[in-house]
């Protein structure tokens, strides 16, 4: 499935209805995309429409930032840029079982990554403009997908 965001608003409209739709699910969503495609400003917009109080920035040199949302469960947000090579377990599956996970360059930990998955790319296409690709890899994100689509 694809999507045109136009603009800031259109990204924040779309992390907003992706919200709703997961919101006290558990569900894996990858980001991936060049420097600037926009992964941390989804992600930022994701959790404010959960309810996340503190500033979502991105965890590029702590890797990984957890928050709580307004219905008590936690959002995790990884960036794995710099796990580039790393194939040793890291210890990711109780984030990935615990609530809503969103991963940043996840092609890093492509082996980590729960199977049922979100995979989204942005690409930037303007100054402002991005073209947003979304996929589902399993049956429950391919039911969030169809929701989605609706």
């Amino acid at each position: 499935m694809n999507l045109h965001l136009n603009s800031l608003e259109d990204t924040e409209r779309f992390a907003r209805k992706m919200a709703g739709l997961l919101k006290g699910k558990t569900m894996t969503v990858t980001l991936d995309g060049d420097l600037g495609a926009g992964k941390t400003a989804w992600t930022r917009f994701f959790g404010k429409a959960l309810g996340v109080k503190r500033t979502i920035n991105s965890p590029t040199f702590t890797i990984m930032k957890s928050y709580k949302t307004d219905d008590g469960r936690m959002l995790y947000h990884m960036d794995a840029y710099r796990l580039e090579g790393a194939h040793q377990d890291l210890g990711f599956e109780e984030c990935f079982e615990d609530g809503l996970c969103v991963v940043e360059w996840a092609g890093y930990i492509d082996e980590q990554i729960p199977a049922d998955h979100i995979a989204i790319r942005l690409e930037r296409t303007g100054e402002n403009e991005r073209e947003a690709y979304m996929e589902a890899t399993g049956e429950k994100s391919r039911a969030v997908l169809e929701e989605f689509a609706r």
